[in-house]
């Protein structure tokens, strides 16, 4: 007889986490010769540059540098950003994620010169998938993150907004999804994610109008978390503070915060149950729930 029957709560667990596992493998696994070939042809088409900077406080900002396309991806960006993905997936004493663009804007999608270029249905596939991997771990990091949206986000630089657990706008902000006028619909998985954070009912508005979203709308429909009154140059310092807010804490317990937020979203119940069980092990009895059973602290 089997140790554990498949009904036994430890053997579903493990095989929840299993299901889960497989598929953060699926989007973290080397790439093979068909994402060869895609990262062939982006490499053709070079131009700004994914910055990242990890600080002591544990909040590093990533930022879409491009400038002079308004912060579009070229080939060599979309390289250079799962790049940075990989970089955060292993900084253990990482808390949160500010993502932003250069130069006041945020981002306005994929160059067009790399686009024209891969144009075909197949590439176009291949940089499809290419791009949801890259956000879909970006979305997963076990650090809590932020887009702080300047001047507009269009197209793709919509849907990376998306990839961010919140979104804060200055007050001149615009977050467009304009891929109709461009006789397409979202490809980096920027649809689904938008369904999950204002409803069907919304995303649909703002895909088939391509609507313009300014923070009060953004607001009022849950896409947007805050807004900024405050110059371009108090932004970053102001959505640095508006994060403390919720990675004030140990690394260990603010990672723990997000993936039992994670699993919530991505497994059903039963298993996000079970699942948080789990990461509640990691924690209960570690240095920061036993410093503050010794100093009795109180809750404010």
């Amino acid at each position: 007889m089997a140790l554990f029957g498949t009904f036994h709560p430890l053997f579903q667990t493990r095989n929840a986490l299993g299901r889960f596992l497989k598929q953060k493998i699926f989007y973290c696994k080397k790439s093979g010769p068909q994402e060869e070939e895609i990262l062939n042809k982006f490499q053709q088409f070079s131009g700004g540059s994914i910055d990242l900077q990890k600080q002591e406080s544990g909040i590093a900002v990533m930022t879409v540098n491009n400038p002079s396309l308004m912060n579009a991806f070229s080939g060599t960006m979309m390289i250079e950003l799962e790049e940075r993905v990989s970089e955060l997936e292993t900084w253990t004493e990482g808390k949160g994620l500010i993502v932003r663009g250069a130069a006041g804007t945020f981002c306005s999608g994929a160059d067009l010169n790399a686009v024209r270029a891969i144009s075909n249905p197949q590439d176009g596939m291949k940089m499809c998938m290419f791009m949801q991997k890259t956000l879909t771990r970006l979305l997963r990091l076990p650090l809590i993150s932020v887009a702080l949206v300047e001047g507009k986000a269009l197209g793709g630089g919509a849907e990376l907004t998306t990839a961010c657990d919140f979104r804060l706008m200055t007050s001149d902000a615009v977050i467009q999804f304009v891929h109709k006028h461009m006789g397409l619909v979202p490809g980096w998985g920027g649809s689904a994610r938008l369904v999950q954070i204002v409803g069907s009912q919304n995303a649909l508005k703002l895909l088939s109008g391509a609507k313009k979203v300014d923070p009060d709308y953004g607001r009022q429909i849950g896409l947007v978390d805050d807004m900024l009154t405050v110059c371009d140059d108090d932004a970053l310092m102001h959505a640095e503070q508006w994060l403390s807010q919720y990675t004030n804490g140990t690394a260990p317990v603010i990672r723990a915060v997000k993936k039992v937020v994670l699993f919530g979203r991505e497994l059903s119940m039963d298993e996000a149950l079970r699942t948080e069980k789990d990461v509640f092990g990691t924690v209960w009895g570690g240095p920061a729930n036993l410093n503050a059973l010794a100093s009795k602290t109180k809750h404010k």
